[in-house]
């Protein structure tokens, strides 16, 4: 298949216009346009979506239903995905690892993030306080034992929090941290550590203050941490993600955050052991005002960061390349002999259409 592109956007060039050729289910051709009789004529072409943090989609969570998940959000443009798990018992987080294993072997997920039970109680969020602990690596290896897991979530100020940093990075799993207390100092002791990234920046973790600077400060200064951002309009304000966009455009990484009512309506849902009201497509746990992740599917973060005033080619690369970099996955970009997948973008940025492995999503 030749597809001809007005502009085709790839981790490292840009061309106006570009072509790609696939065979099969491989890339076989990229590159700037020169002649020929395309099958198809889009206005823009990029990698396929790369979403390393959503919980849900389609009514289910991943723990419950991971077809559903995985297609409700593949139909919409995320072509890798990476299941994350909340806080519930070991033996139940456990069960859930393994239970997701055969999906990362058939590749329809590409790894597994546990987003806790090692939080901070003062910044729990949609993680339910009895069962936080303390990173004690026996009980930190028995999970990453257990499965494919990518990356853990660690309140690094938590007893065991740098060893835990250390070892998941010695074992090239991703540190990342989140759902934190921790002061300026520790959080930069963390990232000396191994931790290479912030779970959900600004969101779940202390604050900026003039004499306290903490985690977020040490996270934006570091050269090479990974943020994530939940670019949904509720989560952080526009011109916020547009200053970060502007400031820090490669080190960037949009997320989704996603709980079951990704692509589905408002009304109840579970996320892990709590119960979760959606009004107006913002989630929030029953009876509180605590945000409990969102309903966004990649591709909208992907529109609303540019509808927001962030240039679309680092947009893209945020919700491509750069989540992939960050989690070491083998996507994200279209490139000779790589996977054939790529999403056709309209002149707002929107997907229309989704390709993996060589064929049309329908």
């Amino acid at each position: 298949m030749l597809i001809r592109s007005d502009r085709l956007v790839t981790a490292t060039d840009v061309y106006e216009p570009g072509l790609l050729r696939t065979e099969a289910d491989r890339v076989v051709e990229v590159g700037p346009w020169v002649s020929g009789s395309p099958d198809l004529e889009v206005a823009n072409l990029a990698p396929g979506l790369v979403d390393v943090h959503a919980h849900g989609g389609g009514g289910e969570s991943f723990s419950i239903d991971p077809e559903t998940a995985i297609m409700a959000h593949r139909r919409t443009g995320t072509t890798t995905q990476v299941a994350s798990l909340v806080t519930e018992t070991y033996d139940d987080l456990e069960a859930q690892v393994r239970m997701l294993t055969p999906y990362v072997a058939a590749g329809d997920l590409a790894g597994i993030h546990l987003e806790g039970p090692w939080l901070a109680e003062e910044f729990h969020g949609a993680h339910p306080i009895p069962l936080l602990r303390d990173p004690v690596w026996s009980e930190v290896e028995r999970l990453v034992d257990a499965g494919p897991v990518k990356m853990v979530t660690v309140a690094v100020e938590r007893q065991g929090g740098l060893d835990a940093c250390r070892r998941l990075a010695a074992r090239g799993v991703v540190a990342a941290i989140g759902h934190t207390n921790a002061d300026y100092e520790t959080a930069a002791a963390a990232l000396q550590a191994g931790a290479s990234g912030a779970t959900h920046l600004f969101n779940a973790m202390r604050p900026i203050h003039h004499r306290r600077p903490g985690p977020i400060v040490a996270l934006m200064e570091h050269p090479t941490a990974w943020l994530e951002l939940i670019v949904d309009g509720t989560h952080s304000h526009p011109s916020l993600v547009k200053w970060v966009a502007e400031t820090y455009p490669q080190r960037i990484v949009l997320v989704t955050d996603a709980m079951a009512a990704a692509g589905s309506a408002d009304g109840d849902y579970i996320l892990g052991t709590l119960a979760v009201e959606v009004r107006g497509g913002v989630a929030k746990i029953a009876g509180t005002n605590t945000i409990a992740g969102s309903t966004l599917t990649l591709s909208k973060a992907l529109a609303n960061a540019v509808r927001y005033g962030v240039d679309p080619l680092v947009a893209v690369r945020a919700a491509t390349i750069q989540p992939a970099r960050y989690l070491g996955l083998d996507a994200g970009d279209l490139v000779v002999g790589g996977r054939a997948d790529a999403v056709v973008l309209d002149d707002a940025w929107t997907v229309t259409r989704v390709l993996r492995k060589g064929d049309w999503v329908s």
